[in-house]
């Protein structure tokens, strides 16, 4: 049930949209040079015309890396010298925005340049010569002397708007705030009350005015100081009891969003003014609580961003032209913002330490911030981009973020210093600046007219002169004795007249008796008379008392109603107190989550980053991989071929090193059978024997072939066993010695070469080497070397070596059992000797193994075995 007792909750009402404009002025940017001090000797900035400033790099300081000097030049709106007077820089920058503030449109002027770079005397000015901030102040009062609101009829509603009052409530407020000093800051009024310190700042001889300044409204300055430090915004204005047992800091502030979605301020002190010297005095007062410290490069150096805002509130009269308009949609609100940025500064420059070098480190990430606002404006502006533009990073720049989106002119003095020392801060604010001249701010529009006949306050003055005139003419109740005098004359000729009172005699009987009866008809017309005045009085007074009646019955209904609105209205400010700490409550979580959203943006950004470096990686690995893969599989292949030809020739020599000794127990077999078949009657004739010369008996090694079975040989010749179908390169060198040998190696299909060339192995498959050495017993022995032709990737030949044979002599040996080798020619029997005769040892005492492994060739070794005789 109390669910359904609680009232609906409100729509959400939408900001009013504000009115759009195509059309954009760029950010006015302007140089002014400042005079060098008598204590610097070099200047690096020259003026070459109104609008381009040049710097020179001073001695000693190289200004690209090649070691050259290089002069640059920059350009701006218009450029001021050293000696260009106040007034002109005022009538040049800050006239328009004043102008345009009367006109209800917003204005934003901020210098900005190196520390000691003159920033604060251009904005405040010095004793005889006043500053901008003066300037406009007197302008504006100049402009709207004449039709300004008395105190309180505009009154801050402290959302960033303002409320209008009648005259009666006005009224009310002024006493309010008399009776109650503390409510309201105390202002001098008059001159000879003035600090001396800026009284001659505000002494302007040039009375400028604007000059078309709307003359059915009223008008009313509010002003308002404030500093951000280490990016807290403080109030300058603000009045703190003075406790000096536990003085209490200064509170910070808040920025705000209004309707309208422009920044604000909450809880700032705005102060209503009515004179020029009345709002320089709250400057004054509040420059004084400023924080400046001394530092290496500058005896008074800022410590914060200090901005002076100065609002205008305007009204139009009602149809009368007498008071004004009781609408607070038609009060037009304009506001001018002064901004004097502290000097970005370098560390190692101004030797700062400790709360100086966080103040700085506070004042260079504010610029930072500002000149980093700027470049993603000219960004999105010039490429067509949609970045966000990281105003709220920096108090600074979250305040006047509404001007950058087109809630008023932007305009920016850059001071600079031309002295050498400063010469690479200069080269970055002078870049800074030309860039900002890019960034272009919509254009304000106009103020909406209220509809009223214009002229309606001259008509109202002349219709009171005029009727005051009227009056004075028909002897009107100028003066209230005269009147009095008039009515007693009157009141006086209506009594009849007196007789003559002369007596002649003691005797007159007639004289006396006239007069006693004249006095008593005057008696009586004045008992009458008498009579209707208190019959009248009672009357009045009856009229009073029913007067009074009714006015204390409507003053108890008053009383009441006026309780009723006190207790509404406390309820209602606990109420916007409990909203208040909410909002800041919720201000409070917002800041935090804006932080950690900011945070985990931040890691997310940077885990982005990691992931897109760990898939770059990843990429790399595993493309490294494919191509080692790849590589593997072709050394794989590669081995594999090359395993599978060393298995197929070890199987090939295996089976002819089986097949050899088959072949060689084949022939001793035949050997044993031809001896065994032999006639034992028969001896064989034994040859003669020469000295010079014995014959020789061969002695082969066989080398595997690729055949399966080992062909029949001739007795006397037998071919090489390389003759095949292959097509051979036979390498003899010019060196070798015919052997004069039955056996000798036969190759049909050869190429003979005595040295090795390219031409002739892409000819041939296969390769064959003669090569002769001297053996032990001083015999020639001949080694043929083959090898198998290979075609390499790069287009030409190689040869691997696959088997050796070896031709080699030896003389028979004498002694031991002996048999005819032929039964024919035989010698005489006391003829015969022992090289006649051959035993079948002798004939089998050489046998040759190969082995895998050998020296000589690749997987081969060859040596000769003695067999051992029987006994």
């Amino acid at each position: 049930m109390k669910s359904a007792m609680r009232p609906a909750k409100p729509p959400r009402r939408l900001p009013p949209k504000k009115p759009s404009t195509n059309q954009k002025d760029p950010v006015g940017v302007y140089c002014r040079v400042r005079p060098l001090s008598p204590s610097d000797q070099e200047c690096c900035i020259e003026v070459i015309n109104e609008t381009t400033v040049q710097l020179h790099p001073p001695d000693g300081c190289k200004a690209n890396r090649n070691g050259e000097y290089k002069e640059t030049q920059y350009s701006y709106k218009q450029v001021f010298g050293t000696q260009v007077t106040q007034k002109e820089l005022f009538d040049v920058v800050s006239r328009p925005l004043v102008e345009d503030v009367i006109r209800g449109k917003n204005g934003l002027l901020f210098t900005y340049g190196v520390t000691g770079s003159g920033k604060t005397h251009t904005m405040t000015g010095s004793p005889g010569d006043g500053g901008l901030l003066p300037r406009c102040l007197s302008m504006i009062f100049n402009s709207i002397g004449n039709f300004q609101a008395k105190r309180y009829v505009f009154k801050p509603d402290d959302k960033n708007g303002m409320d209008v009052q009648n005259e009666v409530d006005a009224l009310l407020e002024r006493q309010k705030r008399e009776v109650q000093p503390q409510l309201i800051i105390r202002t001098p009024l008059s001159r000879q009350r003035m600090d001396p310190e800026f009284a001659d700042m505000i002494n302007i001889q040039e009375q400028c005015k604007v000059e078309d300044v709307d003359e059915d409204s009223v008008y009313s300055v509010f002003v308002s100081y404030i500093e951000i430090y280490n990016n807290y915004i403080y109030d300058l204005l603000e009045e703190v009891p003075l406790d000096p047992i536990k003085p209490k800091p200064p509170q910070s502030r808040i920025l705000r969003e209004d309707l309208n979605h422009n920044m604000y301020i909450a809880g700032c002190t705005e102060v209503e003014v009515k004179s020029t010297e009345e709002a320089f005095d709250i400057f004054w007062k509040g420059q004084k609580r400023r924080r400046i410290a001394n530092t290496q490069l500058n005896r008074e150096s800022s410590r914060s961003h200090s901005v002076f805002m100065i609002k205008l509130a305007q009204a139009p009269l009602d149809a009368d032209g007498d008071n004004v308009l009781q609408e607070r949609e038609q009060i037009t609100l304009s506001q001018l913002s002064l901004v004097d940025l502290a000097g970005s500064e370098r560390t190692n420059r101004t030797k700062a330490e400790g709360s100086r070098l966080r103040e700085a480190g506070n004042i260079n990430q504010s610029l930072m911030t500002l000149r980093t606002c700027i470049e993603v404006l000219r960004e999105n502006q010039l490429c067509g981009t949609n970045k966000m533009v990281p105003y709220r990073d920096s108090k600074l720049t979250h305040l006047f973020k509404n001007y950058f989106d087109g809630e008023g002119k932007v305009r920016m003095i850059v001071c600079v210093n031309p002295k050498a020392d400063d010469f690479e801060e200069s080269l970055q604010v002078m870049r800074f600046a030309e860039m900002t001249q890019e960034v272009e701010v919509a254009r304000p529009v106009d103020k909406p007219i209220c509809g009223l006949t214009p002229g309606r306050r001259y008509r109202n003055q002349a219709f009171k002169e005029e009727l005051t005139r009227r009056l004075e003419d028909r002897g009107g109740p100028i003066n209230g004795d005269a009147e009095d005098q008039a009515v007693v004359e009157i009141l006086i000729q209506s009594f009849p007249p007196l007789p003559s009172c002369e007596l002649l005699d003691a005797n007159d009987d007639h004289t006396l008796p006239k007069l006693i009866e004249v006095l008593e008809k005057r008696r009586r017309i004045r008992q009458m008379m008498a009579e209707e005045f208190n019959k009248n009085v009672s009357t009045f007074r009856a009229m009073l008392q029913d007067l009074n009646g009714v006015v204390t019955a409507k003053e108890n209904i008053a009383q009441g109603r006026m309780t009723e609105k006190d207790k509404m209205i406390a309820s209602q400010k606990s109420e916007m107190e409990r909203l208040d700490k909410k909002i800041k409550t919720l201000e409070y979580k917002i800041d935090i989550l804006e932080k950690t959203t900011t945070i985990y943006e931040d890691e997310k950004r940077t885990m982005q980053q990691d992931l897109d470096s760990h898939q770059q990686k990843l990429q790399r690995q595993l493309s490294d991989k494919r191509r080692l893969e790849a590589r593997l599989q072709g050394m794989m292949n590669e081995n594999a071929m090359k395993w599978e030809k060393e298995c197929e020739r070890r199987v090939a020599a295996k089976q002819l090193e089986m097949q050899n000794k088959l072949w060689v127990k084949d022939e001793k077999l035949k050997q044993l059978k031809a001896i065994v078949t032999e006639t034992k009657g028969d001896k064989p004739e034994r040859p003669p024997r020469e000295k010079d010369r014995e014959p020789r008996v061969p002695v082969r090694s066989i080398s595997p072939s690729p055949a399966p079975t080992a062909p029949p040989v001739h007795p006397r010749h037998r071919r090489s066993r390389s003759a095949g179908t292959e097509r051979w390169v036979d390498h003899k060198p010019t060196s070798s010695v015919e052997t004069d040998t039955v056996m000798q190696p036969h190759i049909p299909k050869s190429i003979k070469v005595s040295v090795a060339s390219e031409k002739a192995l892409a000819k041939c498959e296969k390769y064959m080497l003669t090569h002769q050495q001297l053996a032990s017993d001083g015999e020639i022995e001949t080694k043929l070397i083959k090898g198998d032709v290979f075609k390499t990737r790069g287009g030409g030949q190689s040869v691997q070596f696959t088997d050796i044979e070896t031709l080699r002599q030896q003389s028979p040996p004498s002694g031991g059992r002996k048999r005819r080798s032929s039964p024919s020619n035989q010698p005489p029997q006391g003829e015969t000797t022992d090289s006649e005769w051959t035993d079948v040892e002798t004939r089998c005492s050489v046998a040759v193994e190969m082995r895998a492994g050998s020296n000589l060739g690749p997987g081969y070794e060859h040596h000769g075995v003695t067999k051992r005789r029987r006994p």
